[in-house]
């Protein structure tokens, strides 16, 4: 009987103490900047648009980096365009970010993420990015722009 009774102590005491019930999951550091975006990318020159870089509308990511701090984030194509992943430098209240030169073969320059502020296909509002990308790499040197909303989920506004 004295073993029975020790068992439902024990069995009471872990469930008293494994519930938690003030727990709050929270987010990251960039957590308003952070998402699936989807894009697509001009050719600037001059200050102007161009010309369409022939990738269509393609998804990008953007994610905090290990560190979770408000002033770095990941960026990458993933392998949608010119398959880069860059860490850039975020101001997050400003909620810009850029690189300060190139970084892995990239430089980002005027990069923000504004809340609301662009139109999805099925009409409905999104957060809206845009940055200006260049490659090392590039014989031409040319810089792209790219831009779009950030990715709702629901088959309307996906390509």
């Amino acid at each position: 009987m004295k073993k029975y009774l020790i068992l439902l102590l024990t069995a009471l005491s872990v469930s008293f103490t494994s519930c938690d019930n003030e727990t709050e999951p929270g987010g990251t550091a960039v957590e308003k900047m952070a998402g699936d975006w989807w894009v697509t990318a001009t050719i600037m020159q001059n200050g102007n648009e161009v010309g369409d870089s022939g990738a269509g509308h393609f998804r990008m990511y953007t994610y905090n980096t290990a560190a979770n701090v408000p002033t770095e984030m990941w960026l990458e194509d993933g392998g949608n365009f010119r398959n880069y992943k860059v860490r850039v430098n975020v101001d997050y209240n400003a909620r810009t970010f850029t690189t300060n030169d190139f970084v892995e073969g990239v430089r980002i320059t005027e990069g923000k993420i504004m809340e609301g502020a662009a139109t999805t296909p099925s009409g409905m509002p999104a957060d809206s990015i845009v940055y200006m990308i260049q490659f090392d790499d590039d014989p031409n040197g040319l810089t792209y722009k790219v831009s779009g909303f950030r990715r709702t989920g629901f088959p309307n506004d996906d390509f």
